[in-house]
């Protein structure tokens, strides 16, 4: 290939698509593209796509669009998720010239080659639902100081709003030696903090053959590797990505509290606070379930910040179901509460139920669950107060009287602090005051 091929990339979605796509940028910078920023003129862009919901399905296509506007000459992939849910129809729409799908991202580069020398459609799109082994694309997925390091990908819960098990496939771990080289390598380059994201992490291993999966009991394969990647010089904080809430037993809460490098941060997936509702959902907890995990994290770590995601407007949530979910909101007091308007899906089994709600009715219910989250996580940022919390310095902004760096706590209480000889990623004792407190970013 011809060194000076400029490729520009745009990212939707989660951060599991994040690290995929810096998975990519990787492949393409050692095959000696140039990256350029996506709003300018390039040879070939990269859309890595998101189907989560509506908006995103109609973002996915506006990129692609976008895209082939910027430069008709250019090569446009459609990778991603968007791309596993619509098909090779895809190949139809004159804005994209190659669709990869999920566990085909390793191909790009001889997918684009390929489509430089023909200059024909190119496809790579399996039946992901066949794929039993897990893509290997090391990356290097940061923020700041702190890198994502991808476990697992697929899910086999089949909640009935969900489209994410078609388009991601069943749970396919990666191997304990391959997470464990990839933290060695993000430690020697300097991060000190790991988080660790997959699709649905509290599946990691089930799909280890023998019984590796099952010795110990759902979750003994996750605690195993968390008791490992503890041991990695280098690596002093470790950040669990979403959790199912049945992963919380006694047992697995006192392995966690035991696990000197993980924080005491948990985010447990509710999306409803109604057990009626729940069971709509296909979740596999109830209401009062999901608080019996709560209770057993509070009680093994010391305010541990507990976020979680609720849907708004599920098909059939009377305004008494809605009443529960907030009843149960003030009850838990969640650190941070995610809010989403249920989105339609077709082929899920939520878009066949009766009583869709108005887009109006989501949006009021959304509202009112917005305000009790502003409300729940000053109530708990405040709770450290006064106290001496370690923070890792990430950024900082030169200010009239000084630099003021910010940084989070172990808790993901964001922090800022005037200090002189500060650097990223290194860690500083703040007292929390109300000044010292940055609670408007999500």
């Amino acid at each position: 290939m011809d060194q000076s091929i400029r490729v520009a990339f745009h990212n939707l979605g989660c951060k599991v698509n994040s690290y995929e796509t810096e998975a990519m940028q990787a492949e393409l910078k050692k095959r000696g593209y140039i990256e350029v920023p996506f709003d300018e003129k390039a040879d070939v862009y990269v859309v890595n796509t998101c189907t989560v919901t509506n908006i995103a399905d109609r973002k996915s296509r506006q990129m692609l669009h976008r895209a082939k506007s910027l430069n008709p000459e250019a090569a446009v992939v459609a990778a991603g998720c968007y791309v596993q849910a619509a098909g090779r129809d895809l190949l139809d729409d004159d804005a994209v010239d190659i669709i990869i799908g999920n566990d085909r991202k390793h191909e790009l580069p001889d997918l684009i080659e390929a489509w430089f020398e023909s200059r024909k459609k190119q496809s790579a799109l399996d039946d992901i639902g066949r794929n039993k082994s897990f893509e290997e694309m090391p990356a290097e997925c940061s923020e700041h100081t702190r890198a994502f390091l991808k476990i697992e990908d697929g899910c086999n819960q089949f909640c009935s709003y969900c489209l994410i098990p078609y388009v991601r496939g069943r749970v396919r771990s990666r191997t304990p030696e391959d997470v464990l080289k990839e933290a060695e390598r993000l430690a020697e380059k300097g991060y000190s903090e790991l988080v660790l994201t997959g699709i649905h992490i509290s599946s990691y291993g089930l799909d280890f053959e023998g019984d590796a999966a099952l010795k110990g009991g759902y979750g003994a394969p996750l605690i195993d590797l968390l008791r490992k990647l503890d041991k990695v010089p280098g690596i002093r904080r470790i950040r669990l990505g979403s959790l199912e809430p049945r992963l919380i037993t006694p047992e697995n809460a006192a392995a966690f509290a035991g696990i000197k490098s993980l924080c005491p941060h948990f985010h447990l997936s509710l999306q409803s606070g109604c057990s009626k509702t729940l069971a709509r959902m296909n979740r596999k907890y109830t209401a009062e379930e999901f608080a019996e995990k709560a209770a057993l994290l509070r009680e093994v770590f010391d305010r541990p910040a507990l976020t979680t995601d609720v849907i708004v407007g599920f098909p059939g949530e009377t305004e008494e179901e809605f009443a529960e979910t907030v009843a149960f909101l003030e009850k838990i007091r969640f650190y941070q509460t995610h809010i989403f308007k249920y989105s339609r899906r077709k082929g899920t089994a939520a878009d066949r139920m009766p009583g869709q709600l108005t887009e109006a009715e989501k949006a009021a219910r959304s509202s009112v669950l917005q305000e009790l989250n502003r409300k729940n996580k000053l109530l708990y940022a405040e709770s450290f107060l006064g106290e001496t919390k370690e923070i890792l310095l990430e950024t900082v902004k030169e200010e009239i009287d000084g630099p003021v760096w910010t940084g989070y706590t172990p808790e993901y209480l964001r922090v800022k602090v005037k200090i002189e000889d500060g650097m990223p990623g290194r860690y500083v004792p703040v007292t929390v005051d109300k000044s010292s407190l940055l609670l408007t970013e999500e």
